[in-house]
């Protein structure tokens, strides 16, 4: 072997040495905590009752982040939170990534209920694993969106779980539907399976709304939209900000984030245009 072969040889040697030690320590930045039961003394089938927690490493007192995946409330799971929730991580935040139980085996409010039993588990625990208890936003995509945006603004969901007083410091909602009025009638008309959701009634779908709920005192919220949306989902996260606006709040913001569509707002969390973690961890660490 040539010294010119064998120099070039020692350098990819070392090349290769340096990625996977970039590897290691970029692994290192995050620790992941998987498939903690959140309701006690359960046994959800599929794992419902279970969530992932993603933290950085060696911090502590850091803002949380409860997350629900989308998937129409019909299908999906938590692992659909983990390129966000190691991003999100690294980026200085937790995050922890929710099962919740799903239609047509269950209707609204199971769903929501599940995601408020959620988010009392992590106000409750979170500070053993380095999480701020007084720092807690919930977030999701889709679907997942939809049952934060509930939370965020209907308080008698974490009310029923005893938690009084406490305040959400925010929501991060990704590509939500929010006016049920609207969304059930015209997904029934596609497919009957959306009637196990919310019901078959104007009643019953408002009542699943966010609609009775734009009142004062519900702020610090961001809505994060694709450019490749649904102009109908475009516009009810428009609508629904400027009402929030218009009742008293403040800190309701939305951003369109170009080069996207619905899904890929998600699936290209880690690509290196992915705008959403920036947004998130920029509106998270802001000092309001």
């Amino acid at each position: 072997m040539t010294n010119s072969i064998k120099k070039m040889s020692m350098k990819l040697h070392g090349i290769t040495l340096f990625l996977l030690l970039c590897s290691f320590l970029a692994d290192a930045q995050v620790v992941v905590t998987k498939d903690v039961d959140y309701i006690n003394d359960s046994n959800f089938e599929n794992d419902k009752d279970l969530l992932d927690i993603y933290m950085p490493q060696g911090k502590k007192n850091v803002p949380v982040i409860v997350y629900f995946h989308g998937g129409a409330l019909l299908m999906g799971d938590k692992s659909w939170g983990e390129d966000i929730g190691n991003k999100i991580a690294e980026s200085g935040i937790g995050l922890v990534s929710v099962n919740y139980r799903l239609s047509p085996e269950f209707q609204h409010p199971t769903h929501v209920n599940d995601a408020a039993a959620a988010t009392i588990w992590v106000i409750k625990n979170i500070d053993r694993y380095g999480g701020n208890p007084e720092k807690i936003y919930v977030g999701g995509h889709s679907a997942g969106a939809y049952l934060a945006a509930l939370l965020a603004i209907d308080s008698s969901h974490l009310k029923i779980h005893e938690i009084e007083d406490f305040k959400l410091a925010g929501a991060l909602l990704i590509s939500p539907f929010l006016f049920v009025e609207e969304t059930a009638k015209d997904r029934i008309e596609r497919d009957t399976i959306y009637k196990t959701i919310w019901g078959n009634t104007e009643e019953s779908w408002t009542h699943a709304s966010v609609t009775p709920h734009i009142l004062p005192n519900r702020d610090n919220i961001l809505l994060i939209y694709a450019d490749g949306d649904e102009d109908w989902r475009k516009e009810q996260n428009e609508r629904f900000a400027k009402a929030m606006t218009v009742a008293g709040n403040l800190h309701v913001f939305t951003k369109e984030v170009p080069n996207r569509d619905h899904l890929t707002l998600l699936t290209s969390v880690l690509d290196n245009d992915d705008m959403i973690v920036k947004l998130i961890s920029d509106f998270v660490l802001d000092e309001k």
